[in-house]
């Protein structure tokens, strides 16, 4: 099965906006990163559809809405605890206040879909569906003992000076998967900590490389963009890839565990309510 037509479309997005970056065109300057994302998810998306015959865009289109929606509402979590920590901020932006929003949440737009439909493509990978782990039995004290990390982890850096808070990126990006996690479990819905009791490690291995793969294309993208962003990351050294400091490359693939333990958490929510 070949790629479906928005796929092509997804690639000829991205080539046409880095000829026209190089041709220094204003507006695709300014915007490239959500361009080139937007033709991301059209090209990994129809992979998705060649390989199982159904995907978000063709299949799932009211969810994909919503995920676009909290994929905003997420990165503007971190955006929150970037106050504290101060680990990156912005240059290039538009002067005016609207084209500088309507960037903005373009851009957080498309991160989670991103990372969520990359992962649905590796998952799909027969390497991933052979492996196998020897099962975890998860206890109750081992549920307890990770929430209470994780709510460590996320309240930390509005408890310490600015200055150390800035010290504290990796609680911030491994705190909600422990915090969640535990919740998600119990509740019943889909769980990474009830994959590893199975013996089941696709869903995590594929998130994990997921996040590799789109880290790298978002430090490679952002590199060339007009509007972009700037680490202030400390202890992590001066040896960069792009932006990115390269001990920093750790962070994604913890992020995009972050990414799909979040978004089940608001799934149960939502059937828990229901």
């Amino acid at each position: 099965m070949s790629l479906k037509i928005h796929g092509w479309i997804g690639l000829g997005v991205i080539g046409v906006a880095e000829v026209l970056l190089f041709k220094e065109i204003p507006v695709v300057k300014t915007f490239f990163t959500p361009i080139v994302w937007s033709g991301y998810i059209l090209f990994i998306d129809s992979l998705l559809f060649r390989n199982r015959g159904a995907s978000w865009l063709m299949n799932r289109r009211k969810e994909f809405l919503l995920l676009l929606f909290l994929s905003i509402g997420f990165w503007l979590i971190f955006e929150f605890y970037n106050l504290f920590i101060q680990n990156w901020h912005y240059r290039g932006l538009p002067d005016e206040i609207v084209w500088r929003w309507f960037g903005y949440a373009w851009a957080f737009a498309t991160i989670w879909p991103a990372i969520l439909l990359t992962a649905e493509v590796l998952v799909d990978w027969r390497f991933l569906q052979r492996l196998k782990t020897k099962p975890w039995p998860i206890l109750r004290i081992h549920r307890a003992f990770l929430l209470v990390l994780g709510a460590f982890c996320l309240l930390v850096p509005f408890l310490v000076s600015p200055k150390t808070a800035t010290y504290l990126a990796a609680p911030v990006w491994l705190g909600f998967i422990f915090f969640l996690e535990p919740l998600n479990y119990g509740w019943g819905g889909r769980s990474l900590l009830r994959d590893l009791e199975k013996g089941e490690p696709r869903i995590l291995y594929g998130l994990l490389l997921s996040g590799i793969i789109c880290g790298f294309l978002w430090e490679f993208w952002n590199y060339w963009a007009g509007a972009r962003w700037i680490y202030t990351v400390p202890l992590v050294g001066k040896v960069r890839i792009f932006e990115m400091p390269v001990l920093g490359y750790l962070g994604f693939p913890a992020f995009a565990l972050e990414c799909y333990v979040m978004v089940e958490f608001v799934k149960n929510i939502f059937r828990r309510s229901s």
